[in-house]
């Protein structure tokens, strides 16, 4: 365990002096704190050992950033720890994403504990793996467990690197790797209260307006006391709510559709949300439409034959393609990235053409090389 600055710099040096690649792994409290912060980085090298390293009593990584420096890491599921990793300061030079690779492989089963079972023979207990990894002091149990996780990692990246290179598969993981590691961040949307899941049944100004202001009373409780909202109470109770537009504080709290373990003892506050969103005069309406957005697909068929004709053709040869390739189609093509194809394609759909709207559109090199002329041939052939 690595709880202090001066231990960070007993770590980092113990890890300059080992070899190769590193696993990295980081533990979040997703579902119990308010955030998506790192409560656990783990770190393991060959001839450096694991360390776990604990956010909460630590000042500055850069130590560790610094002893790393451009060495392969080793994450499984990168894009889900990147994130709180960077707010760390800790951003990878070059990656290896286990769990992607072994997507490109075809794997039916990708969880870590599988694939470790499939390539490495050993069975990893993940029982904790949905804990509260917040909780001060972790439990002996849970620490074993957290080292585990990148202990086998070097090993088991070394199997899924020698299963691409017979599959004919590194460089189109490795342009994967690239792609994840240097994906921008997603910008916070400037209507969050907007994802509210199954807020699409709220339809007139006035219920979206309460559904805004509980969830901004929501979300300004949940950050005061650092506990996700949806342990507060969850979304579909914020949108009952909103739906119900209850008359009195009694009907609000008498609604067996509102629940959660603020729902009582917080009636007050919600009352008072209740009560901002039924006076306002800002009232909002559907949800702006993204300019670059297109029709839903499974309306095509009525709305716009053309376009799903040309969809159902290049999907067809794409999803073949992928069978062959023994990967699933989503990786050998974002799924998106066709129907924006089959929306609008080219004129003349040539393979060049083709080609330079997937590039466009954010498709990978070899994704390109691959997909494009059997996409262009499918247009064609509908011409």
């Amino acid at each position: 365990m690595v709880t202090s600055d001066d231990q960070v710099l007993v770590a980092a040096e113990a890890l300059s002096a080992g070899h190769g690649p590193v696993g990295v792994d980081a533990e979040r409290a997703s579902g119990f704190r308010y955030g998506n912060e790192a409560y656990l980085v783990q770190l393991y090298r060959r001839s450096s050992g694991t360390f776990l390293f604990d956010p909460t009593t630590i000042s500055d990584f850069s130590p560790i950033s610094a002893a790393i420096g451009e060495e392969e890491w080793i994450l499984h599921a990168a894009t889900q720890d990147i994130p709180c990793l960077d707010d760390l300061g800790l951003h990878p030079m070059r990656l290896f994403d286990t769990e992607l690779a072994s997507r490109l492989l075809g794997l039916e089963r990708v969880g870590l504990g599988s694939i470790v079972e499939q390539l490495l023979g050993i069975h990893l207990d993940k029982a904790h793996s949905a804990a509260d990894w917040s909780e001060r002091p972790l439990p002996e149990s849970w620490l074993e467990y957290a080292a585990l996780d990148v202990a086998l990692l070097p090993d088991l990246r070394d199997a899924v690197a020698q299963n691409l290179e017979e599959q004919g598969k590194t460089e189109f993981a490795l342009q994967e790797f690239e792609s994840v590691r240097t994906r921008p961040m997603r910008q916070k949307s400037g209507e969050p209260w907007r994802r509210l899941s199954g807020g699409n049944v709220l339809k007139s100004p006035r219920a979206l307006a309460l559904a805004r202001e509980l969830w901004i009373a929501r979300d300004a409780l949940a950050r005061a006391r650092d506990v996700a909202p949806g342990r507060l109470v969850p979304d579909a109770s914020l949108v009952a709510a909103a739906a119900a537009n209850p008359r009195s504080k009694g009907e609000l709290a008498s609604l067996k559709t509102f629940r959660g373990r603020a729902s009582r003892s917080e009636i007050d506050l919600w009352w008072e949300a209740i009560m901002r969103g039924k006076t306002t005069d800002d009232l909002p309406g559907p949800k702006p439409r993204d300019p670059d957005s297109i029709p839903h697909h499974r309306g095509w068929a009525q709305r716009h034959p053309e376009a799903a004709e040309r969809l159902q053709a290049a999907r067809a040869g794409v999803e073949a393609e992928a069978e062959r390739q023994g990967m699933p189609i989503e990786n050998l093509l974002t799924p998106e990235y066709l129907r924006r194809l089959a929306w609008q394609p080219p004129s003349p759909a040539t393979a060049e053409a083709v080609a330079l709207r997937l590039t466009e559109l954010g498709a990978r090199e070899w994704q390109v090389g691959i997909t494009a002329p059997i996409i262009a041939a499918a247009f064609v052939d509908l011409a």
